[in-house]
């Protein structure tokens, strides 16, 4: 964390890069107006105000595209950024160039224990603080943007030093026992993600883009109407909730958002409305409470999903947890209106299409097959007992990713379709998904030889950063990737209400139990997709090592360039 004495408690995060733009987050110890400094130039935001806790996000304008530019940070006049003494490099900003082929970092689930010799036993090595050392001593280069797939904090396992914290306020013999309660114990939990020194750098630098999973809020949020009534039950579920959206708010969503579409969020209007520019003026708390409980009531109320322009690339991030629609009668992964915004996103006209979704679409077959039986059984039209045995099976081995949702599995297939056979002009070169939640990486591909398709369609998984699969469950997935798979097919087939899915797909690289990051790179040709993951490797006496475990070429059929869009990748 911050020096006691800084006013800067957390950040600075680089959120949002463009052509000719960012945005930066920090949060500070109290109304405070803060700058970002680049040679002569200044811009600044004053702090807006949440449970009684201190935010600011600067947004940087003017820019020019393909540049890099250092920066700084004060808070009241007072420099905070670079901290004194920092063994790292000065903080940049990396504008895009969108002749320049696209480099994207992804991955997901990262606790935050120590890094001592104890917690690389139980946790394994921190992938993302290994590339961020390697990046620091110039051994990795930067990408163009980190997209963190979901669990970037777990408020349903909570580590040592959170434990310390949540013991010296509550009775943690009391629900929610050492889980997460409220926004102080959910902004804290943020602060010790964030605030390793390496991890704290690496913010400052990668561009990020975020969205929630399970564990953000708290395991298996949203598997299924059952398991909602089940939370509303409890004494503590409607303020962790609560608080659990109303920070993610702040610690990851505006971020997301470009300017021009943050200037469209009905909450970040509040901050920005021009007649209250004092630190500390605009309080959103109320607010945010009354958005949560909405988005609660209604998945309709809110939309958290969102894209980023890459260069010639594109990313649509969908919101795979809060959109869902769990009345049995009706279950979809996306609510109708979050479906139709992804039909109005889903275009081609762009080299590479990726759709970032937390948990995973295509799932390995045999697991697949096995979540769509799960839900049929869990289905109205099944007995009583059948039902209930579904249900709890479902909710204990976490039988609640896409193909547990089937209608909405098959909606967003056909519209991935139709991308691919450049029905919505220019086909990409390749459609990739990119997920995380499973806690093993994999590359998948639709077999796509019998149809009119002519972009690649895959699935690529980075998961875990930092949360190793227990080793017996690793041969239960190695299985469903590959032994159970005909056997699984079999039982699906012969089950009502699991449909076929209209292109079979298989596993082509995979699966890998390593703490990884991956990156998703572009060729110098703009066509091929090279796919590649990467682990820390301890060594004595120093920091750990980047160690590649595994590397995918994807190569896309030829497109002409001049059927290319020109402005379907606009930078920002």
């Amino acid at each position: 964390m911050s020096d006691t004495d800084s006013p800067l408690l957390l950040g600075p995060l680089l959120r949002f890069v463009g052509e000719h733009g960012a945005t930066i987050w920090v949060e500070t110890t109290r109304p405070a107006l803060v700058e970002v400094h680049i040679a002569e130039r200044s811009w600044s935001a004053p702090t807006f105000v949440v449970e009684g806790h201190h935010y600011a996000l600067v947004i940087v304008t003017d820019l020019e595209a393909g540049r890099e530019y250092e920066y700084t940070v004060t808070v009241d006049d007072a420099p905070v950024w670079p901290l004194p003494d920092s063994p790292f490099p000065p903080s940049s900003i990396a504008t895009l160039q969108r002749s320049r082929p696209t480099r994207l970092a992804f991955g997901s689930c990262r606790t935050s224990v120590p890094h001592d010799e104890e917690h690389h036993r139980s946790h394994g090595v921190d992938a993302l603080r290994t590339v961020a050392l390697a990046m620091a001593k110039g051994a990795a280069d930067r990408p163009d943007v980190l997209a963190l797939l979901g669990d970037q904090v777990y408020a349903d396992e909570t580590s040592p030093e959170m434990i310390d914290f949540i013991s010296a306020r509550r009775d943690i013999d009391q629900p929610p026992y050492e889980e997460v309660k409220d926004y102080a114990e959910y902004a804290h939990v943020y602060c010790l993600a964030w605030s390793e020194p390496a991890i704290r750098w690496v913010l400052s630098v990668l561009p990020s883009t975020m969205i929630f999973d399970d564990h953000d809020i708290r395991d298996d949020w949203n598997t299924s109407w059952t398991w909602h009534q089940q939370m509303n039950q409890t004494s503590w579920w409607h303020e962790r909730l609560v608080a659990g959206l109303s920070s993610y708010w702040v610690y990851q969503h505006i971020g997301n958002l470009a300017p021009e579409e943050l200037a469209k969020d009905e909450v970040w209007q509040l901050v920005a409305d021009p007649r209250t520019t004092a630190p500390g003026a605009i309080d959103l708390t109320r607010e945010l409470r009354a958005l949560a409980e909405r988005v609660d009531r209604d998945p309709t109320a809110y939309r958290w999903s969102y894209t980023r322009a890459l260069g010639d690339s594109r990313l649509i991030v969908l919101d795979s947890r809060a959109a869902r629609v769990l009345e049995p009668n009706r279950r979809s992964m996306l609510d109708a209106n979050e479906l139709a915004w992804l039909d109005e996103q889903l275009a081609g006209g762009v080299q590479h299409l990726f759709i970032g979704t937390s948990v995973p679409y295509l799932l390995p077959p045999g697991l697949h097959d096995a979540e769509a039986i799960g839900e049929s059984f869990a289905a109205p039209g099944r007995s009583a007992v059948v039902r209930k045995g579904a249900e709890a099976v479902r909710q204990v081995v976490d039988l609640e990713h896409w193909a547990a949702f089937q209608s909405g599995f098959q909606e967003v297939f056909d519209l991935v379709l139709s991308v691919a056979k450049g029905e919505r002009g220019p086909a990409p070169s390749t459609v990739t998904f990119l997920s995380g939640d499973v806690h093993h990486s994999y590359v998948a591909e639709v077999d796509t030889s019998d149809g009119d398709v002519r972009s690649r369609i895959v699935q690529a998984v980075c998961s875990p950063i930092r949360n190793p699969m227990p080793r017996g469950i690793r041969i239960l997935m190695s299985q469903m990737a590959k032994g159970l798979v005909r056997p699984m097919r079999w039982l699906a087939r012969r089950t009502s209400g699991v449909d076929a899915p209209p292109f079979p797909w298989q596993l082509t690289a995979g699966p890998w139990f390593d703490n990884n990051l991956a990156l998703a790179e572009v060729g110098d040709d703009g066509r091929m997709l090279v796919l590649s993951w990467f682990t820390g490797d301890l060594v004595e006496g120093g920091d750990p090592v980047v160690r590649k475990v595994s590397s995918v070429r994807v190569d896309g059929p030829a497109v002409p360039a001049d059927t290319r869009d020109p402005q379907g990748a606009s930078g920002g």
